[in-house]
């Protein structure tokens, strides 16, 4: 059974598709959060992960891989523990064999799109600083920001899109 097909059987509620999706994506997550969590919270990250991927199942939508989609949820619950025990969280990337020049030139083509956002310590700035770079849930951006949880998505909807176009090297 394919990843996509897993994740079906997991939303209708298919417990020995979990341990599938468990079994086939949980090394490889486990070693990327190895590089920046210490050894004892790895496991309960990925537990939490794993946790949230099976609640979560109902709600993804094949848009893209589905170990990109576990990825995501491993970076969120990455930044949760990290805050939760007042640490920083380093930036987590799913390849970390690119080398160095490619790095450099993603960040720089990222603070250009940001630029074109507006001056630093504006709405929308301070919006994509606490969602995509703090890696902040949309509840707790929501109460930072006091607006609601309902615009904080809207928000974020409509810049995602406005930084996908910059970097794309297309305005909108």
């Amino acid at each position: 059974m394919d990843d996509e097909a897993l994740i079906r059987a997991v939303a209708a509620g298919d417990h020995t598709a979990v341990r599938e999706l468990f079994d086939r994506h949980a090394p490889w997550v486990a070693g990327r959060l190895r590089r920046v969590l210490p050894v004892d919270a790895v496991e309960d990250v990925l537990q939490e992960t794993f946790i949230a991927v099976w609640r979560g199942a109902g709600r993804y939508q094949s848009t893209g891989e589905v170990g990109a989609w576990i990825w995501g949820i491993a970076r969120r619950q990455t930044a949760m523990w990290l805050r939760k025990h007042g640490r920083t969280a380093p930036m987590l990337t799913a390849e970390s064999a690119e080398d160095a020049a490619n790095i450099a030139i993603q960040r720089v083509d990222l603070q250009q799109a940001l630029a074109r956002l507006g001056p630093e310590g504006n709405a929308e700035r301070d919006l994509v600083q606490l969602v995509f770079i703090e890696d902040r849930a949309v509840a707790e951006v929501a109460s930072i920001l006091d607006i609601p949880e309902g615009t904080v998505k809207s928000r974020v909807h409509r810049l995602r899109r406005r930084l996908r176009a910059y970097l794309r090297g297309g305005e909108r």
